[in-house]
């Protein structure tokens, strides 16, 4: 009974082989008919039936294993789901300075493409730490308003990240995308930083050099908040011009004046470059020339002389700070610096004089 059940199983899968028969005593030819044309038995084979079924039940298997392959695969990555904006909030770190405000013209250039071609790349979000149903984003923040602004849900990948997987992911998005302008990655950098985040942690986050990431805090430090937000991104407002600006504001005068014009509507009706470069000729305006002694102006080439000043001297809480123009003769500086021993004692002398 067992054997005929294993046989049976084995004809279903067509893997049946032939089944060994006794050694059959030649029969006996009839007188008629010679022994030499008596053919042998043939030994029996699975019906064509049996081996159909067999062959039709091994393609279902191998499907069946073909999905169930496929299946894990799916498990195993990162789908792309819908979610409604209202349950997604911004990462816990700023990094955009932009608004979706009319003057924002290139965020709405994004919403129209999204309107238009719907969301090409899915933002990165991941579960709320402390809301149940919400998530948190980690890049994509535009997008996200975007599709907010048109009433659309936002495509995402939802990926559980700890706060420095946050981090380390939405500074790489924004270096790799090079769309932050230099003061947002300067106060991204800044607010990393006060949130007790390592400064090797973010400079890896930022992709940038220890000198980098000095000048970045430095800007930021110098540059009051409520100043920053009112101007915004500035994206063609780089380096060397955001330094100067800090260091024009450091008098208490100048941060009081830049505050005033920020609640201007002259100011607030410009674009961000044009509300930075308003800011920038006040306080230029503002500050004072230097007046050099004789010994120093005569160290000026006469082709240099009564143009702009070579040198400024600002005063902040007390604390005085001399400036030299980009147009100062090269190695002015450190003339200067070798000179002050010997201006120091032309000043004693006066003084007791």
């Amino acid at each position: 009974m067992d054997k005929n059940r294993r046989d049976q199983l084995k004809a279903l899968f067509g893997t049946v082989e032939t089944v060994p028969q006794p050694e059959a005593k030649p029969a006996e030819a009839p007188a008629s008919q010679p022994p030499g044309n008596v053919e042998p038995l043939k030994p029996r084979t699975a019906s064509g039936a049996v081996k159909a079924m067999g062959l039709s039940l091994g393609g279902i298997s191998r499907e069946l294993e073909d999905a169930r392959r496929i299946r894990d695969s799916f498990e195993g990555s990162e789908r792309i789901v819908e979610l409604d904006p209202a349950l997604v909030e911004s990462s816990f770190i700023e990094d955009r300075l932009s608004s979706d405000s009319p003057l924002d013209e290139s965020f709405e250039e994004l919403v129209e493409s999204i309107r238009s071609n719907g969301q090409q790349v899915p933002i990165l979000v991941r579960p709320h730490p402390n809301k149940q149903g919400v998530y948190q984003t980690a890049y994509g923040h535009r997008r996200l308003r975007a599709a907010a602004r048109i009433a659309k849900p936002v495509q995402a990948i939802i990926r559980d990240l700890t706060d420095v997987q946050l981090v380390l992911a939405q500074g790489k998005e924004n270096t790799e995308r090079r769309d932050l302008s230099f003061i947002e990655r300067a106060f991204f950098a800044s607010n990393l930083v006060e949130r007790g985040f390592e400064r090797g942690l973010v400079q890896d986050a930022l992709s940038i050099d220890k000198a980098e990431m000095t000048r970045f805090l430095q800007v930021a430090a110098a540059v009051p908040a409520p100043i920053v937000r009112a101007i915004g991104p500035a994206p063609k407002i780089g380096r060397p011009r955001w330094v100067r600006f800090s260091e024009l504001l450091r008098p208490e005068e100048a941060r009081k004046a830049a505050l005033a014009e920020i609640a201007t509507p002259v100011f607030k009706g410009a674009d961000s470059n044009g509300r930075f470069n308003r800011l920038f000729e006040l306080l230029l305006k503002q500050e004072k020339p230097v007046v050099l002694p004789v010994a120093m102006a005569q160290a000026i080439p006469q082709s240099g002389r009564n143009t702009a000043a070579v040198a400024r001297l600002q005063t902040d809480n007390g604390k005085k700070t001399l400036s030299f123009a980009e147009h100062a003769p090269e190695g002015f500086a450190e003339f200067v610096v070798s000179e002050l021993d010997a201006l120091l004692n032309r000043f004693k002398q006066q003084k007791r004089g």
